[in-house]
């Protein structure tokens, strides 16, 4: 297999972990007393799955599991538009697999409830947050741009650059459990185009184009910040299997 090759199927297992395991979270605790108990196992589900899966696919794809890290690593010219291209399509491939295999064990009745969607969050685990529900786009695009800015950022500084102390995926994950802890409620934390296209194949797609445009605009922001703040002249695209002359 060609090195692209394996970052895909790297990708694509990365991925698909992520939406499985964290949109099964979300339909576990979904009856469950106490919001505040629920939303710490959804925070650690999501934080947990990133941080062992990046940390195993990092050698060989960056684990990236990610258009809009994937899109951030672009700007930063990290990594070419072709590679760039061919794990958003593998990302956004696993995402839909991880929602239908949720679909397929947990049945339609589990995985959605469409009676009550709004209070009990069964919508296939969807991204969805209050503001979601109420419509409130502005609120939504922002935070969650804020959001990926936060999490590329980390991603750039911790992951890739040469300089830093290599912590494998836990920076990655500890920065998705915290999004999702302070705003997971409101928006349903996305920051992953991936993450909110699986589900919403399955009927939800309530303001969809905002988990898409949010999160790129705000890894994209993070990797200009990175590219002309911090990243010294001779980096160059080194990302993933990038290193591995792809």
């Amino acid at each position: 297999m060609t090195p692209l090759a394996k970052g895909c199927v790297a990708e694509f297992i990365g991925t698909f972990a992520l939406v499985f395991f964290g949109a099964g979270s979300i339909l576990m605790t979904a009856d469950a007393t106490g919001g505040a108990g629920s939303l710490v196992t959804v925070a650690l589900a999501h934080g947990i799955a990133l941080a062992v899966f990046i940390t195993g696919a990092m050698y060989i794809s960056g684990g990236q599991f990610n258009p809009a890290v994937s899109i951030g690593l672009l700007a930063a010219g990290k990594q070419s538009p072709g590679q760039t291209g061919a794990f958003i399509l593998t990302q956004l491939a696993a995402g839909a697999c991880a929602a239908g295999m949720l679909v397929f064990t947990l049945t339609p009745e589990v995985t959605n409830n469409w009676d009550d969607v709004a209070k009990t969050g069964t919508n296939v685990g969807a991204t969805m947050g209050s503001l979601t529900h109420e419509g409130k786009v502005l609120s939504v695009l922002v935070l969650e741009a804020l959001q990926t800015f936060a999490l590329v950022f980390v991603v750039l500084t911790t992951a890739v650059d040469a300089r830093a102390h290599k912590l494998g995926g836990i920076c990655i994950g500890l920065t998705v459990a915290m999004c999702i802890l302070a705003f997971g409620p409101m928006t349903g934390s996305s920051m992953n185009p991936a993450r909110t296209f699986g589900p919403a194949l399955y009927g939800h797609w309530d303001m969809h184009w905002v988990y898409w445009i949010g999160p790129i605009l705000g890894a994209s922001l993070a990797a200009l910040v990175y590219r002309f703040v911090w990243m010294e002249p001779e980096d160059g695209a080194t990302s993933g299997s990038e290193r591995e002359k792809n």
